[in-house]
């Protein structure tokens, strides 16, 4: 990534979101719905794809495919595929990816703590909304 000499206050807002683009496809990769999920299930244990798909539940095989692979080019997963027959390939997280999911968990569990306040601000959102007359 090239830095700009110029300080970041005197850089356009396009340049800044240029520049974060890499940031934020990584963060779109840690963070979505699959990401997620897989990140957390990898922390317990490592997983053969089936096994996978059974604990992360309600994924496609091509979905989790696709996970996984963005996952491993992003240095998260590594994918162990063994010579035998029939093949066995287990995934499990790197370091990169086991502080990624300690990262993403953090998280998850700040939500679950805090659901009940959004829950609240929900219903207040759509008491508000139901009340206001269209226009």
């Amino acid at each position: 990534m090239a830095v700009s000499a110029k300080p970041a206050a005197a850089r356009p807002a396009e340049d800044l979101r240029e520049a974060m683009c890499p940031h934020r496809l990584v963060l779109e990769h840690v963070t979505s719905r699959w990401g997620v999920l897989v990140l957390l299930a990898l922390m317990e244990r490592s997983f053969r794809f089936s096994e996978l798909r059974r604990h992360v539940g309600r994924v496609s095989e091509k979905m989790l495919a696709q996970t996984l692979q963005t996952l491993e080019r992003d240095g998260f997963v590594l994918r162990d595929a063994k010579p035998v027959i029939p093949p066995r390939v287990d995934y499990s997280l790197t370091p990169l990816g086991r502080e990624a999911a300690e990262r993403v968990r953090a998280l998850a569990e700040w939500t679950g703590v805090r659901m009940e306040q959004v829950q609240e601000a929900r219903a207040a959102y759509d008491t508000a909304r139901e009340a206001k007359p269209a226009s």
